[in-house]
């Protein structure tokens, strides 16, 4: 039974129980500030459980690939050191929105389990909840009664609260849970040692399967359970796991989910998968971060230094590290095994094959920057070594090793144990908690509970479309404390402020309490609530809200989204179909539009774009918008959707012109384009391995534009005294400025010739030692170099002393060629009169000065010393 049968029998199965299939989301996480990826089954569902959104149907079947990396479930360390821990996995789940409960919950996995999937039921253990003193619960003895009816006492085990009661994070949704594990060993081992024994004991043999969670409570920001208003269930069974199960492997990494990619990498690293530990780790990590990554991307996060997209170059990067230290993988290779995780993969998932050339180049841009940044910090390491005082490398110089290059600490520590080095891996670990306490501190926000004024309920209901202010009601608040910075959380019964979302910034405003004004810096949705920040709460709550939104920022928004529908349906018309959207800004002065193409804009194609989408504001086209469209109809007209973004069942259309865009879209717009007046590019650049970023202005902006480029030309033909053709005057410029600087460098070179022979008269011997001291004039400071250079390879045993003024400043430069000397120590030691700061090495060191009257008793000190 390959992964495509398990998954496909898991789907059907619960269909015929009255399911309905819902497509997995985006790994991607766009409604959570405190999720950066999906990493459970249930995080799409969450409002559901809550109560901020109605379920559109009461049983719920999906496949939904997971992230688990950062926060409370973060496999990370564990991949591919053991068997079956994975960064990337497909979840399968079942869920009840209130319709069922823990009875047919455990009825309907029993069936399949034994029945569709055959597993012996002698090989079956299921823990239970034990309760918890600290949050007040019982042991959910319901829960064991009801499997007493399937299994015996003997293999119903009661769980504590880290492994039988989940949590999706710090807040939010949860209960207790039941788990399914599988005691997978031999009769022999069996009959050694009982399975229960070994149950949540982390034995590769014996493993959790299946997880039935009983959603009842939500978690507080100050640890509190309160009760949901209604019970759900939530399942969640790793795809991987029971594939190993089912396949009658002793390893996830030996199922059929990952032998393609770990033959393909073995077959590259010239290896065999099995028969050495450490290859055979990397041969796993390799392959888990692979998925994890091209998954990532296709759902529309590129590498990066910020949020989601650091969390993947982390994990290519990890991923190379491993080919580069055990495989002996030294040149870019990841990007080539892309299309073979593709075949794997695309029944289920064929978004990744329409992205498959996107794909792989984004990774290959990524391996060969990373690679070399892994040279360069070989390079670090053997100058650290170089200058060790004793044998052992230091914690700080571990760290940046780490920080800096990429390097892990085992690396770190392997290439120390070749050079016969130890490395103080507890300074290392220090540098580490205080690196991860300054970000804690810059990131951490403490979120206060929600405090009731109209009602516990935080749904809010947005009327922006169609008004600017409105009355409204303050349901409820939440105080916000980030450092030393306080703000507060409003939700209204209606708003008509835009949160942000779509690209589009969140509108911004007041709001009245009566007489007492309140701003509203931004406006932000959060697990389904439209959030209006502040900085201040007002003093009477409960009074109704005049709601008011700052209008010209509003229309001058409204005016840059609609601007960007257009632009993309321009760049399609222009460019090509291939075109897709991977990210958009737009506020009231700008826009900002990223999108995949493979190569940089000519000139002629940006004034193509422009002179299109000028020519449908010129049309003033009306916009048509459409609400609650069925999904499938939007499709069927042919509305662009952004790679990423989750659909509802009911979707708004947005269209200038059927013939022209068509996209689906939740922001705000003009009421026609001519209401845009201009569209000016301004920039184009690249931001990734085929992903290009326009950057626009429209209306009063591209009027500012316009106005501030022309008022540059008019002062640029002044100063040229206005010639008939600028740009042939500026060519003529620079021709005689290419002429002029190669005259001038004729006469430098002249000059330093100069200098060299007045140094050379000052040349003296003593003993086997060639010595100058002297002071010259040169212009600047790397003049230095260049006249003490051609010495250096002339003369042997040469010790080169030189003084001299640049701008003002006292600058001395020390060479030497005698291996007995050392051209930093005899900058320090001359420092002093100078008052100067010492930068070099052994061989080349500049004493930078402040103190000029100092730079002849600094010079007389070096005659002294090593002239008389």
């Amino acid at each position: 039974m390959n992964i495509a049968t398990i998954r496909r029998k898991f789907i059907t199965f619960f269909e015929q129980k009255g399911h309905t299939f819902v497509p997995g989301v985006p790994i991607i996480q766009q409604d959570n500030p405190s999720l950066l990826f999906i990493n459970a089954g249930m995080n799409p569902f969450s409002n559901i459980f809550l109560g901020n959104e109605k379920p559109s149907v009461p049983r719920a079947v999906n496949s939904q690939p997971c992230l688990r990396v950062t926060g409370k479930h973060n496999d990370l360390e564990e991949v591919g050191i053991d068997t079956y821990h994975h960064t990337l996995f497909e979840m399968l789940g079942n869920w009840s929105f209130g319709d069922y409960f823990k009875k047919e919950a455990i009825a309907n996995a029993w069936e399949l389990i034994t029945e569709i999937y055959k597993i012996p039921k002698e090989n079956i253990y299921v823990t239970v909840f034990e309760g918890d003193k600290e949050d007040g619960l019982d042991a959910d003895k319901e829960t064991f009664d009801l499997w007493k009816n399937y299994v015996s006492d003997k293999h119903i085990l009661y769980a504590n609260k880290k492994d039988n009661f989940w949590e999706m994070g710090a807040t939010g949704p949860c209960g207790p849970c039941t788990e399914i594990h599988v005691d997978l060993r031999n009769k022999k081992e069996k009959k050694a040692q009982p399975g229960h024994t070994l149950v949540n004991n982390d034995h590769p043999q014996v493993i959790e399967i299946w997880n039935l969670v009983f959603i009842q409570y939500h978690r507080q920001a100050n640890g509190n359970l309160s009760p949901l208003p209604k019970c759900h269930v939530d399942t969640g069974m790793g795809l991987e796991r029971l594939a190993m199960v089912l396949q009658g492997k002793k390893a996830t990494y030996d199922t059929d989910a990952f032998q393609p990619l770990i033959q393909a990498i073995a077959t590259l690293a010239d290896t065999a998968y099995g028969q050495n530990e450490k290859k055979d780790i990397a041969l796993r990590v390799v392959a888990d971060h692979l998925r994890a990554i091209t998954f990532a991307i296709a759902d529309g996060a590129s590498p990066s230094n910020q949020q989601a997209g650091y969390v993947i170059r982390r994990l290519l990067r990890r991923a190379v590290r491993y080919a580069y230290q055990y495989l002996d993988l030294k040149e870019p290779f990841l990007h080539t095994l892309v299309p073979t995780l593709i075949e794997n993969m695309q029944d289920a998932y064929p978004q990744l094959a329409t992205q498959q050339p996107l794909l792989s180049k984004l990774i290959l841009q990524e391996e060969t920057n990373f690679l070399r940044t892994l040279a360069q910090g070989l390079r670090r390491f053997e100058h650290f070594r170089t200058h060790l005082q004793n044998k052992t490398l230091g914690g700080k110089e571990a760290f940046q090793l780490y920080d800096t290059y990429g390097f892990p600490l085992d690396l770190t520590v392997l290439l120390a144990q070749e050079q016969g080095l130890h490395v103080d891996t507890e300074g290392f670990q220090q540098e580490m908690t205080q690196q991860k306490n300054r970000s804690k501190q810059v990131a951490e926000k403490n979120y206060g509970d929600w405090q009731k004024v109209h009602s516990d309920k935080k749904k809010s209901h947005f009327v922006g479309y169609d008004q600017l202010d409105t009355m409204s009601l303050l349901l409820t608040y939440r105080m916000v404390q980030q450092q030393e910075k306080t703000q507060y959380q409003l939700v209204l019964d209606q708003t008509p402020f835009y949160p942000q979302g779509g690209g589009q910034v969140g509108d911004t405003g007041y709001l009245l309490f009566g007489n007492e004004k309140v701003a509203i810096l931004d406006t932000r949705k959060e697990e389904g609530m439209i959030i209006h920040i502040s900085n201040h709460l007002p003093k009477d709550l409960h009074s109704p809200i005049q709601a008011v939104i700052d209008q010209e920022k509003r229309r001058s928004t409204a005016n840059n989204h609609t601007a960007t529908h257009l632009l993309e349906a321009a760049l399609k018309h222009i460019l090509g179909k291939h075109v897709a959207q991977r990210g958009s800004y737009l506020d009231a002065q700008r826009l900002r539009f990223d999108f995949t193409h493979p190569e940089k804009l000519t000139t002629e194609q940006c004034e193509a774009i422009e002179a299109l989408v000028n020519e449908k504001i010129r049309a003033n086209i009306p916009r048509i918008e459409e609400r609650d469209l069925p999904f499938s109809q939007a499709q069927a007209k042919g509305a662009t959707t952004l790679i990423g973004e989750t659909y509802g069942e009911k979707v708004r259309v947005i269209t200038f012109d059927p013939s022209f865009s068509i996209a689906l879209c939740g922001g705000t717009h003009a009421n026609a384009t001519g209401q845009l007046g201009f569209f000016k590019i301004i920039s184009t650049a690249s931001v990734a391995a085929g992903i290009r970023r326009i950057e626009a202005v429209t209306a009063q902006e591209a009027e500012k534009w316009v106005r501030h480029t022309h008022r540059k030309m008019t002062q640029i033909a002044t100063l040229l005294r206005q010639p008939q053709d600028v740009v042939h005057a500026i060519e003529n410029l620079q021709k005689a400025y290419k002429k002029e600087q190669k005259t001038v460098a004729q006469y430098q070179k002249k000059a330093l010739q100069q200098i060299r022979q007045t140094i050379e008269s000052h040349i003296q011997t003593k003993g086997k030692q060639t010595i100058a001291i002297t002071q010259i004039e040169i212009e600047t400071v790397e003049d230095f170099r260049k006249v003490m250079r051609p010495l250096h390879q002339q003369y042997d045993n040469l010790i080169l002393i030189l003084a001299a003024k640049v701008d003002n400043k006292p600058y001395i430069a020390t060479m030497v060629s005698d291996p007995s000397h050392d051209a930093k120590k005899i900058a320090q030691e001359l420092s002093a009169p100078i008052q100067g700061q010492v930068n070099g090495q052994a061989t080349f060191a500049i004493i930078h000065g402040t103190k000029i009257e100092g730079l002849s008793k600094a010079m007389a000190a070096a005659k002294k010393k090593y002239l008389s």
